[in-house]
């Protein structure tokens, strides 16, 4: 049998307006220490925006996603923060905000691949 591996992941959401706290799931963060994984994806609906009168265009949101999916690749391109290890790229971006777009709490669980639990989280939780 394999070794399942600790893994942390959060919920991207959009949160139109954040006084009424309704929100919109549109991606994942995933963290996994010991297989030195850090990843997130996200796909944006934009009628599920509409249905929560988000006023932002569909590409200033994504650019947004964007940034935090090159942040948790890390490198020269994601600015200082890119440059950070994993564990601090994953808690900079799991860091609690008051903006459009944040990420819920973090939550723990136990995987074989990561890949595959990323994308079963998207599907579950997401898409």
């Amino acid at each position: 049998m394999q070794d399942r591996h600790l893994f942390e992941y959060a919920v991207i959401r959009v949160v139109p307006r954040v006084e009424r706290e309704e929100f919109i799931n549109v991606g994942i963060i995933l963290y996994c220490a010991k297989l030195k994984y850090l990843k997130a994806v996200f796909h944006v609906e934009p009628l599920k925006l509409k249905a929560l009168n988000c006023e932002l265009e569909t590409c200033v949101i994504e650019d947004n996603l964007k940034a935090i999916a090159n942040i948790g690749a890390g490198g020269k391109a994601a600015g200082p923060i890119g440059l950070l290890d994993l564990a601090s790229r994953f808690r900079w971006l799991t860091a609690t905000r008051s903006t459009v777009v944040q990420c819920s709490k973090v939550h723990p669980g136990f995987c074989i691949d990561p890949e595959i639990t990323l994308k079963e989280l998207m599907d579950k939780l997401v898409l």
